[in-house]
This record gives C-alpha cells, structure tokens and sequence, in this order.
C-alpha cells in the first residue's frame, strides 16, 4: 500500500449524538478532518457527492477551502455523477481547483450510486436522448470535460474580439490535472472500458455483479481486467487504483459502544441494487493487530496503490482524527505503508 486517505460521506442531520447537524457543520468540519489527516501524515482527503440528500453535494467550493488550509494532502472526490454536471463549466471549476492547490486534485468521476431523487439530473437541466442511458449520458458528459481540460478547443472564437478565427480553450488551464481524473467503476466490464480511456480506476465500494467469489477477490480481478487492459492500449504513464474500506479500530470504551457490535457481523453482502445483483464488501471492525492481519489478506488491498478509508464523519473531527491515527500507528504499518 503506497498511500492511504479517508473518503466522508458527508452526511449531516439534526438528531441525537450528531456532530454535524447542519450543512455548515459538515463543510467546516471536512475541511478540519482533511488538516488533521495531513497532520497525521495521511495522503489523501476525498468526499462522497450526493444530490437531494442530507450528504455533501457540490465539491469545488469543498475541495478549494481544503486547498487553502493544507499544503501536501491530496484532495479528491469518490465520485461525481457527471449527470448532474455541465462538463465546461466543471472544467472551469476542476482547474480553478487544481491550481489553488497546487496540482493536487484527484477527481473520481462516474454514473453515480443510487439516488434519492427521480430523474434527478434532468432537473438539473441534463435531460438524455431517447437511444441514451444514464450510463451513456454520464460518459457523454465526461468525455466533453476531459477533452476541455486537456486544452482542446470547444467553443467557436468571435474574430471581431479575438482578431482571428478558431476554438476557444476554456480558462484557466491546469497542466497534469488530466492524468489525475479516475472513473468510479462497478463492474469488470467497466474496469476495462476505463483502462481504453486512459483513466485511473476508483474501484467501487459495491460491485454491481456477483460472481460467487468474496468481495476481496472479484475487486482484485476488476483491477487485475484493469491493469491488462491499460498495457494493452500502451500508455505511457503508470495508472493508478484505489479501493475503499471501512475500517474500525476497536481501543476505547466509546469505539465499543460505538461499534462493538459490528465486529461480529463483517461479512460480505449481497443484494439486489436497482434491479441487478450485487456484491457489498466487509467492514474491517476490531482490535488493530486484527484488523492489520485480516487487511494483509485483502487480495484488493494488495493490488491497489491507494487505499481510501471510510470514515463515521458525523462523529466529529476529534474522533475520526483519532481514529485515523490509530490507523496510521498500529494498522497501516504493517500494510507496508511508510
């Protein structure tokens, strides 16, 4: 494991024992989770985005704040469901971001999870074809948005302003942010599909299939279709992959009451998922040497370079940051991370 980050989901609400009741709560508090994350030596800081939903929803404003207060983390997203997205403007935004920190921006990008709201990108004006998927339409999107921040013109120049004919770049330009956009991927087949573009893969935290074999092992051939993949179309830069876990140390009377429950109930799941089976990975809860132990055998684990770690945000930033340290003293050593 070269690197390690925490992913939040953002969420807030107003009840009993929440930390972030509010959405300014829940910003604030991101942007103080990623400073004590880099603090601690973590790599990375990446947020869920949601639509309609009590979650963190609109990412640049995010990303930038924790650009501004931190000088080394990467920061990111897992993912944006470029429905929603016109891929220009977020290409203005991506760069604008990009820049303010510095080239540290990781964007994960996709079709998006299961959402609350019907037909929610066509409320935001992004309404598919008649022959369009939501798939098809959220590739559409960001094919446009990788095309623009890879400097491509997109847009017709008004020679009486510009004093000569052509296409318009969109601005600011970011330089590398292109080799640092990763696609949210559910399957095999889109593991592959991510390769032939030439983007880093953010294996997903569910697998939109189900093969018979744990979670562990069908995420390591995802990576594995990946990999094969990425040589065969001979790109010339090394890719990279992240998987997601939830990992609880178990050390303090308030993580048992928490979450002692859980550790006896961390087996894969499979379900139904709009219609499709799917495939849930474990929660890694327990004491660390444990918890180390049972991540040494995680065939995904092993094979991918970044490891994003999902963190209960609504407790509060001391208690994740805490928790985050005993990741990084007792259970990320022995992963063989720095």
């Amino acid at each position: 494991m070269k690197r390690i980050g925490f992913l939040s989901f953002g969420h807030l609400q107003d009840v009993r024992g929440s930390q972030t009741p509010t959405a300014r709560d829940a910003l604030i508090q991101s942007v103080e989770l990623a400073v004590a994350a880099e603090e601690l030596g973590i790599d990375g800081a990446y947020v869920r985005v949601h639509h309609f939903a009590n979650q963190l929803s609109s990412p640049f404003p995010l990303l930038a704040a924790m650009a501004a207060r931190t000088s080394r983390i990467e920061i990111g997203t897992g993912v944006i469901d470029m429905r929603y997205e016109n891929p220009l403007y977020m290409a203005e935004e991506a760069a604008s971001t990009d820049l303010l920190s510095d080239g540290r921006l990781q964007l994960g990008v996709s079709r998006g999870s299961p959402e609350t709201a019907l037909h929610g990108s066509e409320a935001f004006g992004h309404v598919p074809s008649d022959d369009m998927t939501d798939a098809d339409l959220a590739r559409a999107h960001t094919e446009v948005f990788r095309a623009a921040i890879a400097g491509a013109g997109v847009a017709e120049a008004n020679p009486q302003m510009t004093r000569s004919p052509g296409l318009l770049q969109v601005q600011p330009q970011s330089p590398g942010l292109a080799d640092r956009i990763w696609w949210g991927s559910g399957t095999r087949q889109t593991a592959k599909w991510t390769a032939e573009q030439g983007m880093n893969l953010m294996s997903s935290t569910l697998l939109v299939e189900d093969t018979g074999v744990p979670f562990d092992e069908l995420q390591a051939e995802q990576i594995a279709i990946f990999r094969a993949a990425w040589a065969e179309a001979g790109w010339a830069r090394e890719p990279r992959v992240s998987v997601s876990r939830s990992v609880i140390p178990i050390v303090t009377d308030q993580d048992r009451a928490y979450f002692g429950g859980r550790a006896s109930d961390s087996g894969d799941q499979v379900g139904y998922l709009e219609g499709t089976l799917a495939r849930f990975g474990k929660s890694y809860v327990g004491e660390p040497d444990v918890i180390a132990e049972e991540l040494g055998k995680d065939a995904a684990v092993r094979d991918a370079d970044t490891v994003l770690l999902t963190v209960p945000n609504q407790l509060g930033v001391d208690y994740n940051a805490r928790l985050l340290e005993t990741i990084v003293r007792h259970v990320a050593p022995e992963l063989g991370w720095r």
